[in-house]
């Protein structure tokens, strides 16, 4: 790990934080919530040994980048993220270069975005966890998944209802400064009871969702008092890591993305219908709650993601594997990768 490069860039208005290891065809790892860069620790050690070099930076709104407006959803729609990489991509690479992309969780849907936006910047896709959505030009994101759902499925509760309390009230939260409105008010109700679980529990309880059903959050006591058993691939460390981050960072910035799900609707219509015309790779756990959502194994099964994604050249289910994917199985994931991109390196690279 201490290998592994850390600088800042300006890019798009912020200061990007990215994570740099090796030299090569770069690698662009976009990664999801509640991650950032470390979650990709596996995957860059490996590719900077077998002649890549892997980037890998904290999106718009997590851990180390700074700059964007956290108090307004309507700065993190795909548009936003996608000009953020766009731009990412000509600092750290040659003119005119593609880069290969990885991403998962929602590093799939900006990776998903940016191919549909910015094919000419893409080599090659490999995706986890999240498809492809078609964008539906009836009905918006937020009043499908209600619907579905109910108002306690996470992206519902994630939506912005308000919490106000005292600055007395917020000794004992972890709230920081930064989030925080004159009046002591707080972007989401949801902050406010994560901040009293406390930063770590909740982090180790979305690192540890096994469930293949839905993920609910009941108001006042959005999870279970049940110890929590760490996983052999998650370490205290690990989370350690990840909780320093949102403890000096807050929720909110990573909330936002699920806060502007109605907003990229409204911007991307001009977009309605179109394909992803890259070559994609596609892998998933079969526990991953994602594979096992209504119609998704019916999009995968009966031809539609093959018909959005024309390119798609595999489709991997680990069998007995969750939503971290490339966390909790990164050999097999690596390899999955490796054999994918080969195909688009010359014969110097793909032989290392």
């Amino acid at each position: 790990m201490e290998r592994i490069e850390h600088k800042t860039l300006s890019v798009n208005g912020l200061n990007m934080h990215v994570a740099e290891l090796g030299q090569g065809p770069i690698i662009l790892f976009l990664h999801g919530f509640p991650e950032c860069w470390y979650t990709w620790r596996h995957q860059m050690i490996y590719f900077a040994s077998h002649g890549y070099r892997a980037v890998a930076p904290d999106l718009r709104g997590f851990a180390d980048t700074t700059g964007s407006t956290v108090s307004d959803p309507a700065k993190f729609t795909t548009l936003h993220v996608v000009g953020d990489v766009v731009l990412l991509i000509e600092a750290v690479a040659p003119p005119n270069e593609k880069v290969f992309v990885v991403g998962h969780d929602w590093g799939a849907i900006i990776a998903w975005s940016l191919c549909m936006y910015r094919p000419d910047k893409v080599k090659a896709l490999v995706n986890m966890s999240v498809l492809f959505s078609r964008r539906n030009p009836i009905r918006k994101p937020f009043e499908m998944l209600r619907g579905v759902y109910g108002d306690d499925y996470y992206i519902c509760r994630f939506q912005v209802v308000r919490a106000t309390f005292t600055w007395r009230d917020l000794i004992d939260l972890i709230v920081p400064l930064s989030n925080l409105t004159n009046s002591g008010e707080v972007p989401g109700e949801i902050e406010h009871e994560f901040a009293h679980i406390g930063c770590k529990t909740v982090l180790k309880h979305f690192l540890t969702y096994r469930n293949p059903g839905p993920l609910h959050l009941p108001k006042v006591k959005p999870f279970p008092d049940t110890p929590i058993t760490l996983p052999s691939w998650l370490s205290e460390q690990d989370v350690d890591y990840y909780a320093t981050k949102y403890e000096a960072t807050g929720f909110t910035g990573a909330l936002n993305y699920y806060r502007a799900l109605d907003i990229n609707w409204e911007l991307t219509a001009a977009w309605t219908g179109c394909q992803i015309k890259v070559p994609v790779k596609f892998m998933v756990g079969d526990v991953d709650l994602t594979y096992n959502a209504p119609g998704t194994k019916e999009y995968i099964e009966k031809g539609g993601f093959k018909k959005d994604v024309p390119l798609l050249k595999e489709i991997v289910v680990m069998e007995g594997v969750g939503h971290f994917i490339h966390q909790e199985k990164p050999a097999e994931v690596n390899a999955h990768i490796h054999s994918f991109f080969k195909n688009f390196v010359s014969s110097s690279c793909s032989a290392l």
